[in-house]
């Protein structure tokens, strides 16, 4: 029965930890500052305008793969590929862990 429970627990862990962002939401904050909070707000969740999206409590890996859709070309939008193609890959991470982990409306909506 022990055995069940490590197992279980370890399970538990593995996905927990795979959930988390990969980038430095501190270093994501001075970048998003720079690029994205003239459109989305400081911490994401005040977009200047009712097209543009929350970015505050979305998911991290959903942000990093809109962003890099966005640089990719593989979604169309010039303004957001203009600011996307001056992020690198650890930007991304980084700004992407940010929003993350930032509070919004999309956290009552899980």
């Amino acid at each position: 029965m022990k055995s069940h429970a490590l197992v279980f627990a370890l399970i538990a862990f593995a996905v927990s930890t795979a959930v988390e962002a990969k980038g430095n939401a501190e270093k994501g904050k001075a970048k998003a500052a720079q690029v994205c909070a003239a459109c989305h707000g400081a911490d994401g969740a005040k977009p200047t305008a009712p097209d543009q999206p929350i970015l505050a409590g979305q998911y991290p890996d959903y942000l990093v793969k809109a962003l890099a859709d966005y640089k990719s070309g593989k979604r169309a939008n010039p303004i957001m590929k203009a600011f996307a193609d001056q992020l690198s890959k650890q930007d991304i991470e980084d700004v992407s862990a940010w929003f993350a982990s930032q509070k919004s409306a999309l956290h009552f909506q899980r």
